[in-house]
């Protein structure tokens, strides 16, 4: 069945004659004159040969036919020699034409040849000083006419960015009734939308606020970790506000012509006042709006700089721009340039952090709508099980655990859906790869032993599930998760998380008195933490000062290196600590397991058998409960 819909033809009304008006465009017709004159010459050079009046010929041939008598005459012009035919029965007459051979003259070939002059005409043209000026002239002057051509294009557009539309904005407009996303579908991040809420108030009720003498802010920067809901934030503005909404990445305004960035803001910022009040949104702004002589150009006039430059006139410069509101997203704000972000320019700076539980509950009720669940499926307990989540990641999750019912032919999304669809989101897919049984004991060996003094250190999270199925690159895992979430961090839990980290290298010591490559992530991640506790956090014996590391640039914006700010004896003394914390972890991680053999080993055989633990299934097999720094922690509101 047809389902396109018929447009009916277009008639003209009765008696009503249709007109069509042709306008010529003087300045048009002079730029395809001036077009035509340049490459006249070429054209009639290439058709010519294309149709056949001229053909080329190689030199031998040539002069083959020459002494043939097939030539009437001989005429040597430069490096090329033409050779006329006599008229056919039609009356048209054959030109030949050859190229002269390198290191000889036209002249001694043919003597060579033995041609006989006397029954061929030979000529030789003169080269006249005004046909060698006309032989340069015609390399010349095309490409001095292109250029003339391009600058006149630039000076007609009012700006070297603008030709053929090259400069103008490219930001998408989102008019009010198309934008279908409201407040009402973001959760999680209640004091951003609260301060969004009251921009978008600004400008639907702009007297209540002017009453009092406010001032509408000239711009919003949403910052925070990637997947927290920015942009679902500005989408929401779009949604809400009875305002045009003009929508652009930052990387839009770049382009290889120097000023093409620069006139795209000029464009957009043009035709948002003309819209006014309305808002424009810049995603991902740290594109072009990172401190300005740091990298990436000759100084200031780079084209991302010109860019931002731009960006800063036209949101507090001497042309102000009255009921326009920028918001802008990063998750990048360290790197933008402080003109940019002072109060004038982003009058707010709203902070979007990854969800507390109540906000995670939230995000779910949102993305679960649609979707057939259990009725026993308890909700809290996928809030508490996913600590740590960013918004796109809770969506994402319960998209997979749609799609892994749906492969088992379900007709309803359980608890182990879900939780397979975290642990793909947080960790990868689940992999079978072929093990032998001593990797695969080895792996249990590893695995367990990071449990076990994760366990029974009480600065760390509570293990949640440890398992020797391949996930991803690693071939086991250890999921500790806290119970509530967590906002601060001693120097007593990182030191134990430190022991915990290289658990697994120390169970493969005592064991098999070997060591493997599957610890390398987790020495890594070990002498991060012990780092950031010398030079950051001064959790060491060289006390509260900051000691790390910078990358400087020159004047030309071109890295240095890393430039340290202490000493070389105390970069020593940092390398020293920090190799101290890391070999006191692991002394503590060796000691916990030595003493605490049996336990492993009974762990190890459990994964053996069924692969995967649970929390209730390993805190049972350990018999004691899971250490903690207080046996009755009370949470409070802050």
């Amino acid at each position: 069945m047809n389902t396109e819909k018929q447009v009916p033809k277009y008639t003209p009304p009765v008696g009503r004659k249709m007109e069509m008006k042709f306008e010529i465009n003087p300045r048009r017709l002079m730029i395809w004159g001036l077009i035509l004159f340049l490459f006249l010459p070429s054209l009639i050079t290439f058709l010519a040969s294309a149709f056949g009046a001229v053909k080329e010929l190689p030199l031998s041939t040539a002069i083959a036919e020459i002494k043939s008598g097939m030539v009437e005459s001989v005429k040597v012009n430069g490096d090329e020699l033409l050779l006329i035919y006599p008229k056919d029965a039609s009356g048209q007459q054959l030109v030949g034409m050859s190229r002269k051979e390198e290191g000889s003259s036209f002249m001694e070939a043919l003597q060579r040849a033995g041609v006989d002059e006397s029954k061929v005409k030979i000529e030789v043209a003169s080269q006249s000083m005004a046909k060698a000026l006309w032989a340069a002239a015609s390399i010349i002057l095309p490409v001095v006419g292109v250029g003339i051509l391009m600058m006149f294009l630039m000076r007609r557009q009012g700006g070297g960015a603008d030709v053929f539309g090259i400069g103008k904005s490219r930001a998408k407009l989102f008019a009010k009734g198309k934008q279908s996303v409201k407040f009402s579908d973001v959760a999680g991040v209640d004091e951003a939308k609260k301060e969004l809420e009251e921009v978008v108030d600004f400008l639907k009720n702009p007297k209540k606020y002017k009453d009092l003498g406010a001032r509408t802010p000239k711009g919003v920067l949403l910052t925070g970790p990637s997947g927290v809901g920015k942009t679902l934030l500005a989408r929401a503005v779009a949604g809400e506000a009875g305002a045009p909404f003009f929508s652009m990445a930052g990387s839009e305004f770049m382009e290889m012509l120097v000023g093409v960035g620069a006139s795209r803001v000029r464009d957009l910022f043009d035709t948002a006042k003309k819209a006014s009040p309305s808002i424009i949104f810049i995603d991902e702004i740290d594109a072009i709006g990172r401190t300005r002589g740091v990298g990436g150009g000759m100084g200031g006039h780079d084209e991302r700089e010109q860019t931002l430059n731009q960006i800063l006139v036209e949101m507090d410069g001497f042309t102000q721009s009255d009921n326009v509101i920028v918001v802008a997203a990063t998750n990048r704000p360290d790197v933008l340039d402080p003109a940019l972000v002072r109060p004038g320019r982003f009058d707010r700076r709203v902070n979007l952090d990854l969800p507390d539980i109540a906000g995670r509950k939230a995000i779910i009720d949102i993305h679960k709508k649609g979707k057939p669940f259990t009725p026993e499926l308890r909700w809290e307990r996928v809030a508490e099980r996913t600590v740590g989540f960013s918004g796109a990641d809770l969506e994402n999750m319960l998209n997979e655990s749609a799609i892994l019912a749906a492969r088992h032919g379900k007709k309803e999304i359980e608890m182990k859906d879900i939780e397979e669809a975290a642990l793909k989101v947080e960790i990868g897919p689940e992999k079978k790869r072929l093990q032998t049984e001593r990797e695969r004991k080895m792996t249990a060996y590893h695995e367990a032993g990071h449990a076990l003094v994760g366990h029974l250190l009480p600065g760390n999270d509570p293990v949640r599930r440890i398992s020797i199925v391949s996930r991803g690159l690693a071939l086991g895992f250890t999921l500790s998760r806290p119970k509530t979430d967590k906002y601060q961090t001693t120097q007593s839990e990182l030191k134990d998380r430190i022991a915990m980290m290289l658990g697994g290298r120390a169970a493969e010591k005592i064991v098999y008195n070997e060591l493997t490559a599957g610890a390398s992530n987790d020495i890594e991640n070990a002498t991060r933490i012990a780092r950031r506790m010398v030079v950051d956090f001064g959790m060491s014996d060289l006390g509260p000062v900051a000691m790390g590391q910078a990358t400087e640039m020159n004047s030309w914006g071109f890295s240095t290196g890393d430039q340290v700010r202490v000493s070389d004896e105390t970069q020593t003394k940092i390398d020293l600590e920090v190799r101290r914390l890391v070999d006191e972890g692991y002394l503590l991680a060796e000691k916990i397991l030595k003493k605490n053999r049996k336990m492993l080993d009974k762990v190890v055989d459990k994964l053996m058998d069924i692969e995967t633990l649970e929390q209730d299934e390993f805190e049972k097999l350990t018999g004691v409960p899971k250490a903690t720094f207080e046996k009755d922690e009370k949470v409070s509101p802050s």
